[in-house]
């Protein structure tokens, strides 16, 4: 006997919870974003994690919210699960016209550009800010404002360096210690310029930064828990050690993991 389900056996269930089930129901596209934000991290995890097994689980808690508001829209004659899926086949083959079809094979983002009307058009305001940058450079690049190699953003980043260590100087020379004045926000700027060249430098060396600060961030955490445990072995409160002390044990972790 043949058990394998199918995509159709999915909308088949997801049709009949609609009608048994109270709390499925119940839902609305506006109840359900809260559990599809929460189902996209969930397997963003699995997939950081390399856990194949989750990710299939995951994947499948994905699947459902996108059956959910298809079920939903097809109750209220707007559309089905077969006009997504119309949908999505005709995107995927516009973007490879050399493949399905006589046209050439050109950048998606190149491609995109001719049906905007201005590089944010379609950009979810709920983007993070990392990704958001990258996409927006992606649609600059697309109509040709782009650096021809990483070179270019790797000086962009050593001038907005400059700039935030003038900053910096004058900052300190002032004294600020009270609220955020004048002086606070240009800082902000000059800050906001050069996270903008790295997110540039990492686009154009082929890596997403927000992937690269996800990892440095898990590596950082690695790294100070050993820390935190070190400390803990030697009987040190870490609040009270000061910096060079815990400098040196941080080295000490980095060297024990290329040991």
């Amino acid at each position: 006997m043949d058990d394998r389900m199918t995509l159709n056996d999915t909308v088949t269930l997801m049709q009949d919870l609609r009608k048994r089930c109270d709390w499925d129901a119940a839902q609305t596209h506006e109840s359900l974003r809260p559990y599809l934000m929460e189902e996209s991290h969930e397997l963003d995890e699995a997939l950081r994690e390399g856990n194949a097994a989750l990710m299939r689980e995951e994947l499948g808690d994905v699947l459902l919210q996108v059956l959910f508001h298809s079920v939903i829209a097809e109750e209220r004659g707007e559309f089905d699960v077969g006009d997504v899926a119309r949908g999505l086949i005709a995107k995927m083959k516009a973007r490879h016209p050399h493949l399905y079809g006589d046209g050439v094979k050109e950048p998606w983002e190149k491609m995109k550009s001719k049906k905007r009307d201005s590089i944010a058009d379609g950009l979810p305001a709920a983007l993070p800010a990392l990704h958001r940058a990258h996409r927006l450079q992606d649609r600059a690049a697309g109509v040709g404002f782009d650096w021809p190699d990483a070179n270019g953003p790797a000086d962009k980043v050593s001038e907005e360096l400059g700039e935030v260590r003038d900053h910096l100087r004058g900052h300190s020379a002032a004294g600020h210690s009270g609220p955020p004045d004048e002086s606070h926000a240009l800082l902000e700027a000059e800050l906001g310029d050069l996270l903008f060249a790295c997110v540039n430098l990492c686009r154009k060396a082929g890596v997403h930064a927000s992937l690269a600060l996800d990892r440095a961030n898990a590596k950082f955490e690695t790294r100070f828990r050993e820390v935190e445990r070190i400390a803990r072995q030697r009987g040190l409160v870490l609040r009270e050690e000061g910096i060079d002390r815990l400098d040196a044990i941080w080295d000490e972790v980095k060297a024990g993991e290329h040991g």
